[in-house]
């Protein structure tokens, strides 16, 4: 299927995820960090990029624009995860370069659902 990389810093969710898109077929990268997270962006190129917003460090929403400023990762399709799921947090998210988000806690349903829409509307 896809290769996915999932930068998350919460281990419960960051084990979720990776079971959900395992179980899906996919190959999962992770990242415990947003630096880490970059480095394997730039080096494997996935897919989607599932990216947790409130990182140690750099934030998701900070990643995100960086991946999207640089050429050779700007068109990898970046999904927020995130817990602010209030009127107005979508297209606060949206506006800083994210494709989509999902809502934690994750739904397994709503999550394969929304990983299937941005991986068809990615190229091979």
């Amino acid at each position: 299927m896809a290769t996915i990389l999932v930068i998350e810093d919460n281990a419960t969710n960051m084990q979720l995820a990776v079971f959900l898109l395992q179980s899906a077929g996919h190959v999962v990268l992770s990242a415990t960090s947003a630096e880490v997270g970059l480095d394997l962006a730039r080096a494997e190129h996935p897919q989607l990029v599932l990216m947790d917003l409130q990182l140690p460090g750099m934030d998701g929403l900070q990643a995100t624009a960086l991946l999207k400023g640089d050429a050779s990762t700007r068109t990898i399709p970046v999904i927020a995860l995130t817990a602010l799921a209030m009127k107005g947090d979508e297209a606060r998210i949206r506006a800083a370069g994210c494709d989509g988000y999902i809502a934690k806690p994750m739904r397994y349903q709503a999550f394969l659902a929304t990983v299937a829409e941005h991986l068809a509307s990615v190229s091979p």
